[in-house]
């Protein structure tokens, strides 16, 4: 009996393709194309230039702009696989991600299994549920050109910028450098900050507050002198107030009440679930984006099997589906009661072209963060828990507070305190908001015309801050902002950065390097719109109108390169090739006698001699770790693999090749004498380094 055909589902990773798999059932074959199958070629630009249209062979129907895709090297077997497939296939449906890079992928699937894109073959969902994959297959519709267009524009741009302007960098600065069209304006402003810094000036001023206590103890700031606002300069100033307001008396002028609204905020889009991350969880946007990846495409939860926990995690969109709201409603009505029901629709502020999306937010508000906890890892449960909290939060009532202010006067000097108390928690029930939740910081009754004795009264020295540098967070925020980039380009940003040694990370903080520095200096003096916020973020809406207009995408490329090349002309005319500073290590080159320096590569710094390249001599630069080998009493040292991956030798190899994965603790195994190591995991943990033994601590 022949087999009936089933119809091929294409997704772009398989642990989606297995989750989406038990949703559709047998008559259906769901396969990954796990990412991109086609691209512009790593070796060359890959893009056709108007000044070279004429070398193209058989260039007829080829225009200028044109991308030259080729298959991803690597991916042959899976392309073949991907086409037995589809001839086998009575119906295939192309089901990436629901935005232009998912669109772009769809398309060039289209193309290679050679589908027809104006039929409909394409499939969209914003979760992956069974209601909504099975709804998306019975509707699907053609591959969307405007949504390909603008994919296509953002990465010829990318190219354009990073294949162009990178190999100058290389020949006047440094090998191994980069630009970046969003990346660069990125740094810009990050090194436009630490010059803010740099130039502040800290100027001294003094405050004055003073205790009371009316049956609880509370605290009056002074704000003016005679009806005005009063800045103190220095001690003396301060002083001269202190001895004026010992002689006074301090009474009561006004008392005010006031009762006011807290609401909610909205569900989260990726710019916003980021920034919480980073404050709340102290997540890189990486790590968030990888744990909501793994959120939304599917968690084993018992009795359930796979499920998509969260709606798609790239949009700009703060708004939800009557679907979803309805749930919520549900969900807050039984488990909080009516009163704590808001409701509040949330509109977008912006131009949106994400807003078919909808915001993050969980798939199942029923399924809360502590009833699946034991089968989340412990980040899982945080961002979900994040997610679900955000936007349960975003659908309850106000939260209502009784505000009161009180103006206290000594002589000529007037004080303000101010509290105020909870009358009803509503949203703040279950947000977390980072904000003092619960902390209340209420006056006493306070009558006017009332003298008040004080406990104590000091003033305090304080200087100016200057600007803060930027965290992930702020610099996520900025760029939103600005408009620059869009969700989907804000984790790998500061990764480049950092990659490229243009920035580092103290503590939570971006700094820029003098590598930063030079580049961006050098990239606005001779391509002033590459690192121009403004000029960056009105090529976005460019971008944009691509996708909501249908506007012309290489009109945009044309317009954008013309001044990319009379600036690459004139930059390579114009700037010297730096002179590099050499960094010497006092030793000498064992092979040639010259002197050794420390030079810096892909996977770190290592030590090379200054004749390179006659001479090729190198040797890793060897950090102790206070621990000695056990086979032969020599030092541990970090060493790197030919790939970059970390781990720890001895220092007399070859001689001694003693290894370890992971760290050695120089505490032996009680039971068979070897190494303890340390075993990274929630809590570091002792493990022995012996394969054969399980002794751990």
């Amino acid at each position: 009996m022949a087999t009936t055909a089933k119809t091929l589902v294409i997704v772009e990773s398989p642990s989606k393709a297995k989750t989406i798999s038990k949703f559709l059932g047998s008559r259906y074959k769901v396969t990954a194309s796990v990412g991109h199958v086609r691209d512009l070629p790593k070796s060359k630009l890959g893009i056709v230039l108007p000044e070279d249209l004429e070398k193209v062979e058989n260039n007829e129907g080829v225009e200028a702009f044109d991308p030259q895709y080729i298959n991803i090297r690597g991916k042959g077997d899976l392309i073949k696989e991907l086409k037995k497939e589809a001839k086998k296939a009575s119906k295939i449906y192309l089901a990436t991600d629901p935005d232009r890079e998912g669109e772009a992928i769809s398309w060039h699937l289209a193309h290679l299994l050679g589908i027809d894109e104006n039929t409909p073959c394409r499939i969209v969902f914003n979760e992956i549920t069974a209601k909504a994959v099975k709804e998306a297959v019975k509707n699907p519709r053609p591959i969307d050109l405007n949504l390909v267009d603008a994919q296509q524009a953002r990465r010829v741009l990318d190219r354009l910028v990073g294949y162009l302007i990178s190999p100058l960098l290389w020949r006047k600065i440094s090998r191994g450098l980069s630009a970046g069209r969003v990346q660069s304006a990125a740094l810009r402003i990050i090194c436009d900050r630490e010059k803010e810094i740099q130039a502040f000036v800290p100027e001294e001023f003094w405050t004055i507050e003073t205790d009371f206590r009316k049956g609880r103890k509370f605290t009056a700031k002074l704000t003016t002198c005679k009806g005005k606002k009063i800045t103190l300069a220095n001690k003396e100033e301060s002083d001269q107030v202190l001895a004026a307001l010992k002689e006074g008396q301090y009474t009561v002028a006004n008392v005010e009440e006031k009762d006011k609204l807290r609401r909610p905020v909205p569900p989260f889009t990726t710019s916003s679930m980021q920034q919480d991350a980073a404050n709340k969880l102290n997540f890189s946007t990486r790590k968030t984006m990888m744990v909501a990846q793994q959120l939304y495409e599917g968690i084993e939860i018992k009795g359930m099997g796979t499920v998509g926990l969260v709606s798609y995690i790239r949009t700009d969109s703060v708004r939800i589906s009557a679907e979803a709201r309805g749930a919520a409603r549900d969900f807050i009505l039984e488990n909080y009661g009516e009163e704590y029901y808001g409701g509040t629709v949330f509109a977008n502020k912006k131009k949106d072209v994400q807003d078919a999306h909808e915001a993050i937010r969980p798939s199942n508000v029923t399924l809360t963060p502590d009833s699946i906890k034991d089968q989340l890892t412990k980040d899982q449960y945080n961002l979900y828990r994040l997610i679900w909290q955000r936007f349960v939060s975003s659908q309850m009532a106000a939260a209502k507070l009784k505000a009161v202010s009180a103006s206290i006067n000594n002589g000529d000097y007037g004080f303000k305190a101010a509290g105020s108390k909870i009358l009803f928690d509503g949203f703040l029930k279950v947000a977390q908001t980072g904000k003092g939740d619960g902390d209340e910081k209420w006056l006493p009754e306070l009558n006017v015309g009332e003298t008040l004795e004080p406990l104590d009264t000091r003033s305090n020295q304080n200087f100016t801050q200057p600007p803060a540098r930027f965290t992930e967070a702020s610099l996520v925020r900025d760029l939103e902002e600005k408009e620059i980039g869009r969700p989907s380009t804000y984790a790998p940003i500061v990764a480049t950065l950092i990659d490229r040694k243009y920035i580092k990370k103290e503590k939570k903080n971006l700094v820029p390097t003098k590598l930063g520095f030079t580049v961006t200096d050098m990239l606005a003096e001779h391509f002033s719109e590459i690192v121009d916020v403004g000029f960056t973020a009105r090529m976005e809406d460019g971008l944009d109108d691509i996708e909501v207009k249908g506007t012309e995408w290489k009109k945009i490329i044309e317009d954008y390169y013309g001044t990319l090349r009379k600036e690459l002309d004139l930059a390579n005319e114009a700037i010297p090739k730096m002179e590099q500073e050499v960094e010497l290590t006092g030793e000498k080159c064992p092979e040639c006698g010259r002197d050794l320096a420390i030079k810096h590569g892909r996977f770190g710094s290592f030590i090379a001699c200054t004749g390179y390249p006659e001479c090729k001599y190198t040797k890793p630069i060897v950090k102790k770790i206070d621990v000695k080998c056990p086979s032969c009493g020599g030092d541990i040292v970090i060493k790197r693999g030919k790939k970059g991956k970390m781990f720890y030798g001895c220092s007399n190899y070859p001689q001694c090749n003693q290894v370890y994965w992971d760290k050695p603790s120089g505490k032996m195994c009680p039971e068979c004498g070897s190494m303890l190591v340390e075993k990274k995991g929630r809590n570091t943990k002792l493990a022995c380094s012996n394969k054969e033994c399980n002794y751990k601590e």
